[in-house]
């Protein structure tokens, strides 16, 4: 096993959502105080992983090492277009071996989506926190995890052995709070 402390970290809409049809994710989730909260948790993450078509949009961003998951590599391939980034098929190299590769085996790892990546981490966060943003609806949109709508983002956390923590208000505009979930028992 690693020693990487898994988080997870997403901001949904009332409705389980992260981004609209087109796989975008709308300037309404872009709210002030989730912005802060992910910018200092990713500022102490060892290792940031997450899908193609996700990412950050931040000026720390190329600082941070990370782990792209992708099926156009094998196991692990150097991204061309980043220094720090590794590509990782977890179909061909298991994400203890490509964090290690990443350089990185200690500390705590960022997962920062999408749905099937946050899906693929499902069983092994120590814990996920999740802001929702009560005032946004994306009808149609990229539900956050596989099982959403049919079950909400909450329910799938805690069908997966994660306890609901106290909420924390961090952004009183939008009333968009964040949840710590943590491995239970």
């Amino acid at each position: 096993m690693t020693a990487l402390r898994i988080e997870g970290f997403v901001i949904v809409s009332a409705d389980g959502r992260l981004a609209n049809a087109n796989n975008v994710m709308p300037d309404e989730l872009k709210i002030e105080g989730d912005k802060r909260f992910f910018t200092a948790a990713l500022d102490r993450a060892d290792l940031v992983v997450h899908g193609r078509q996700s990412g950050e949009e931040q000026p720390n961003a190329p600082k941070r090492r990370r782990l792209i998951l992708t099926r156009k590599v094998a196991a692990t391939a150097p991204d061309p277009s980043n220094p720090k980034a590794l590509l990782w098929n977890p179909a061909g190299c298991s994400f203890e071996a490509a964090s290690r590769e990443a350089g990185v085996a200690a500390g705590m790892a960022a997962i920062i989506g999408g749905p099937d990546v946050f899906g693929m981490f499902m069983d092994r966060y120590d814990t996920f926190w999740l802001s929702v943003a009560p005032k946004v609806r994306i009808p149609d949109g990229e539900p956050c995890f596989p099982g959403v709508p049919a079950q909400t983002p909450q329910q799938v956390l805690s069908a997966h052995g994660l306890v609901a923590g106290e909420a924390q208000l961090i952004d009183k505009a939008q009333d968009v709070s964040v949840t710590p979930w943590r491995r239970g028992g």
